[in-house]
C-alpha cells in the first residue's frame, strides 16, 4: 500500500489557526509529539462511528467500538458486554500495527495491512484517513479508568441487545395485565438492524430450543432530556405494538417499563455471542446465519418526549 507520510509539524501549525484548534494539556505544551506519542496517548479509542465519513470500509474497524494501541500490538472490543474487563478493558489482541515511517500502520490478523494518515483533531480526538478506501474514522481517547461505558451502551443500545441469543424474562413488576405478559423470550439479531423475534415457549427453555413464535420490526428513540432511557417499540407483523421505556441494570439484563399498562418486565441475556478478530464465537448453527460478520452502520435515531409519544 503506497505510504502517506504524516506531517506532524505542518498538522500541529494547521490546527492552531484553524477555527478548530488543536488543544493540549500541559504534557504536550513543551514538546511536538511523535506518532507513536499520539496513538499510545490514551489507554483506548472509541470508534465514533456515527460520525464516519467517506465510500470505503476498513472491516476490523468497523466491527470495532474501541481500539488501542500499545507497544506496536493492535487490540480491539469487539463486544460491549464485558467491556472494561476483556483483555483488562482493551480487548483482545487483533493484530500489530507501527508508526515509524510517520503513517499508523496496520497489520490485521485477518484483514491485512492497512495504513492510516492521523490528523490530530483536539487533545483527545484524532482521525484515521486511509486513503485507499477513502474513508475516515473519528476516535476519541480515554484512560480506562474514565471511560464513560455508560455513554457507549447508550449510543451503540441496538448493538448491546443483539450481544445475546435471547434476552429472558426474568421479573414483573407491578402493572396490569396486558398480552405481553405472556412474552418469555426477546431476540434481535444483526441481519438487519430493525428485526426482532419473540417467544411464549415457558421458563427454563434452552437457547437453542425456543421456538420463535413471532417476528416484527422494532425502532429505538432518543428521549428529549435523558441520556440514560431510550424507547423500545416493537412493531409485530400482526400488527400489534408495543412501546417500553428502556434502561440498561448492567452488561446482562435489562428494564422495559410498559407504557400502556404500567407494568416493569426485566430481562436478562442468554447465550452471549463473542464477537471475535473477524467473525463471532460459534454457539448454533442458527446463530451462525443470524450473527455472522456484524459490522456497525450509523445509526439515526428519531427523538420522543417521555410519557407523550403521539
Amino acid at each position: 500500500m503506497k505510504t502517506l507520510k504524516l506531517l506532524l509539524a505542518i498538522v500541529l501549525s494547521a490546527a492552531m489557526f484553524s477555527s478548530c484548534s488543536t488543544v493540549y494539556n500541559d504534557s504536550f505544551d513543551n514538546f511536538q509529539p511523535s506518532l507513536e506519542d499520539v496513538v499510545s496517548r490514551y489507554d483506548i479509542w472509541y470508534v465514533d462511528y456515527h460520525q464516519t465519513t467517506g465510500s470505503g470500509d476498513i472491516p476490523y474497524v468497523s466491527r470495532a467500538f474501541t481500539l488501542s494501541f500499545i507497544n506496536g500490538i493492535l487490540y480491539a472490543n469487539n463486544n460491549i458486554v464485558d467491556i472494561g474487563r476483556t483483555g483488562n478493558g482493551l480487548g483482545i489482541d487483533v493484530g500489530t500495527y507501527n508508526t515509524f515511517s510517520g503513517v499508523l500502520e496496520t497489520d490485521h490478523d485477518l484483514d491485512g495491512a492497512n495504513d492510516f494518515e492521523v490528523t490530530i483533531l483536539s487533545d483527545n480526538e484524532i482521525r484515521l484517513y486511509n486513503f485507499r478506501q477513502n474513508v475516515s474514522y473519528y476516535l476519541i481517547g480515554y484512560n480506562r479508568n474514565n471511560f464513560d461505558y455508560d455513554q457507549l451502551f447508550y449510543e451503540n443500545i441496538e448493538y448491546f441487545l443483539q450481544e445475546y441469543i435471547a434476552w429472558a424474562k426474568v421479573d414483573a413488576i407491578g402493572g396490569l395485565p396486558n398480552a405481553f405478559d405472556d412474552e418469555n423470550y426477546l431476540q434481535f439479531t444483526p441481519e438487519n438492524i430493525t428485526t426482532f423475534y419473540s417467544s411464549q415457549d415457558s421458563f427454563g427453555t434452552q437457547v437453542d430450543s425456543i421456538n420463535w413464535d413471532y417476528v416484527g420490526d422494532y425502532e429505538i428513540f432518543d428521549v428529549t432530556g435523558y441520556e440514560d432511557l431510550k424507547i423500545l417499540t416493537l412493531i409485530y407483523d400482526g400488527g400489534d405494538i408495543e412501546e417500553f421505556e428502556l434502561s440498561v441494570i448492567n452488561d446482562s439484563r435489562i428494564s422495559l417499563y410498559h407504557l400502556n399498562s404500567d407494568t416493569t418486565y426485566e430481562f436478562s441475556g442468554r447465550g452471549f455471542v463473542q464477537y471475535l478478530k473477524g467473525e463471532r464465537t460459534v454457539k448454533s448453527a442458527k446463530d451462525v446465519v443470524r450473527n455472522n460478520n456484524r459490522k456497525r452502520t450509523k445509526i439515526e435515531r428519531k427523538t420522543k418526549n417521555r410519557r407523550n409519544l403521539k
